[in-house]
């Protein structure tokens, strides 16, 4: 494993270490930048928005993800294949791409406003774009199958005989669910929360092109700090409170992970 810790360490563990050393020290005076970051109250309010909206997109992945990977799980093996090739195929376009569609389905003349005025559910079109709606819609539709894939793999996995033995005792099928399948599941549901919520967090074309400049999150405002402002400290700075956010809500994941199921180390 030698080989491999090296390679990290070198691209990715000391450009980090570095990233947050300059921020700290003489030149950046000592910590202040962190102060005058958080200082502002519109850096605190993007700080919010990015995580609110990470924390939703990862909430809609899994109520989307967890049935979507069940049925896929139990699925036949020919028709399975091709279920993961449906629910990946969201992947296999680019970032600009999907973000161009839903443009044209949540624009003022869009598909989405079409529909509603045909049904009569509203009498003008509404503004559905460049809103945080159309940023965690986005976000979902991107980010979804990487939570279905973490969890297919999992519930493959799951002996039926476990769920035939909790059937047999008397358990309905919600019962079985909720308290064979599910904490069994906790291992997928992680590592997909992990991946979307990451993915959600530093999303930057996403929300730059479906939530405007009126919803920026911290991708957007680093970007504008380090190519607009040239200001690298500022933009170190956003960087590494990106870092410690990321990995305080992996911890928190892990944390409940534990509660959910005692076996997840």
């Amino acid at each position: 494993m030698a080989p491999a810790g090296l390679v990290i360490l070198v691209i990715l563990v000391l450009p980090i270490l570095d990233t947050a050393r300059g921020t700290l020290d003489a030149a950046a005076g000592h910590g202040q930048a962190y102060l005058d970051f958080f200082d502002r109250g519109l850096n605190r309010g993007i700080l919010w928005r990015t995580t609110k909206l990470a924390l939703i997109v990862t909430a809609i992945a899994v109520v989307l993800g967890l049935p979507t990977a069940f049925y896929i799980a139990r699925s036949p093996q020919a028709r399975r294949s091709m279920l993961i090739v449906a629910a990946v195929f969201p992947l296999l376009t680019g970032t600009v791409v999907r973000s161009f569609a839903w443009i044209v389905i949540l624009g003022r003349n869009g598909l989405l406003n079409d529909v509603l005025l045909w049904s009569g559910l509203i009498g003008e079109p509404i503004g559905l774009l460049y809103t945080e709606t159309a940023i965690v819609l986005g976000l979902a539709y991107l980010f979804t199958p990487l939570m279905i894939l973490s969890l297919v793999g999992v519930l493959e996995n799951i002996d039926h005989d476990l769920m035939d033995a909790a059937r047999s005792l008397g358990a309905t099928p919600a019962a079985t669910f909720r308290q064979v399948t599910l904490p069994l599941a906790v291992p997928g549901l992680i590592v997909g929360s992990v991946l979307v919520f990451t993915g959600s967090f530093t999303a930057y074309t996403t929300p730059v092109l479906l939530g405007g400049q009126r919803n920026t999150v911290l991708a957007t405002l680093l970007y504008r700090e380090a190519m607009v402002e040239f200001d690298w400290t500022a933009a170190s700075t956003i960087a590494v409170i990106m870092m410690i956010v990321t990995v305080a809500i992996v911890l928190t994941m892990g944390w409940l992970a534990r509660r959910m199921n005692p076996a997840v180390e």
